[in-house]
């Protein structure tokens, strides 16, 4: 019997909670047990204790490794499991219990403080859960490369499974375009969003534009997002929006110039084929996974460079052939990828296992 582990979907789904939802129901032919608080997708349940969810902050995250190590492996056993499948890198430590995981990033391992909580837990107790694996899901190929950087793992221990878009909900609309450049994410500090307030402060001095930044924020690095468009005279240029439900992010994604998204680093970078699939402009990061899942389909930019930045937002609002051929080559690009190709790569690593 195959058993899922749903214990950090969010009643307010984001990038990891909407892959496990989107990813299950194609495993319906394997009969899956799932392990959830929340019944967000059909199927067969065993319920299990809330707030251990996203939205519970670090208490959450505490006592969902508690009760991952000490509680699930009991569930298993009760259940009759003969595999689990976790789709984020926890699992229960020095069970005789077999795992699959999915490994969505190492981000924190190149831009977290050397003695944050965060950086301590993927470098010890992420990398103990993947060494003990028995098989591992990547969401890029770019994953999958930095796992054998940072822990050697031989490429036969990885699959590659490229995420997908929600094609019911991002969808090309016939709306005006606006006056807004878009990011859409949370505000953290690799997500490079002073260079990009720098980079709209040189386009934006004598045009009537708008940086809209969707996601949640940050206390300390948003605070420095504002005062950083204060000094460049752009603050009410600037709009900090915080998570906007389904039934917006459409109309916004598609009224906007373009998706600006020049991080750091990102294992998938979700939001830029988001953008592709509503035919809006996109300008992303020339490095990590976002040059692989944008191919051609966007502008891509040094994301160290605020000219690059700049220049390429600048393009893309005067230009209206430039914007005309991002529009088609993002749709076709777009429709390469699939929520049902993504869910018949995880059945056929699987099975493998079961």
């Amino acid at each position: 019997m195959l058993v899922v582990n749903l214990s950090h979907v969010s009643s307010k789904p984001t990038g990891l909670s909407n892959y496990a939802t989107n990813v299950v129901p194609y495993m319906h032919d394997l009969r899956p047990t799932l392990l959830s608080s929340l019944q967000t997708v059909q199927g067969q349940y065993y319920p299990i204790p809330v707030g251990m969810g996203p939205e519970y902050g670090a208490k959450g995250h505490i006592k969902r490794l508690a009760w991952t190590q000490y509680v699930l492996p009991k569930i298993c056993e009760r259940l009759g499991s003969g595999l689990l499948f976790s789709p984020i890198p926890e699992a229960p430590l020095g069970s005789q219990l077999r795992y699959v995981v999915t490994a969505h990033d190492l981000i924190p391992l190149r831009f977290s403080p050397r003695a944050s909580r965060l950086r301590l837990y993927f470098r010890y107790y992420v990398g103990s859960v993947l060494k003990s694996a028995d098989h591992i899901l990547c969401n890029s190929q770019s994953t999958a490369t930095e796992l054998t950087n940072f822990y050697g793992f031989h490429e036969s221990k990885m699959t590659v499974t490229p995420l997908a878009h929600n094609d019911s909900l991002f969808t090309p609309l016939s709306l005006p375009t606006k006056n807004y450049f878009l990011y859409v994410g949370r505000h953290d500090i690799h997500k490079n969003l002073i260079r990009l307030v720098e980079a709209f402060a040189k386009v934006a001095m004598h045009q009537d534009y708008e940086l809209w930044l969707v996601g949640s924020q940050h206390r300390q690095y948003s605070a420095n997002i504002h005062q950083r468009a204060d000094e460049l005279a752009v603050s009410k240029k600037v709009k900090l929006i915080d998570y906007l439900p389904d039934s917006q992010i459409n109309e916004v994604v598609n009224q906007a110039i373009a998706l600006v998204f020049p991080s750091l680093w990102e294992g998938f970078g979700l939001p830029v084929l988001e953008a592709m699939a509503c035919g809006t402009p996109v300008i992303t990061s020339n490095i990590s996974a976002l040059s692989e899942v944008a191919g051609d389909a966007a502008i891509l930019v040094n994301p160290y460079s605020v000219d690059e930045i700049a220049d390429a937002m600048r393009m893309v609002a005067t230009d209206s052939r430039l914007r005309d051929r991002l529009r088609e080559t993002g749709l076709e690009r777009s429709r390469q990828f699939s929520w049902e190709k993504t869910g018949k790569k995880t059945v056929e690593a699987l099975q493998r296992f079961i």
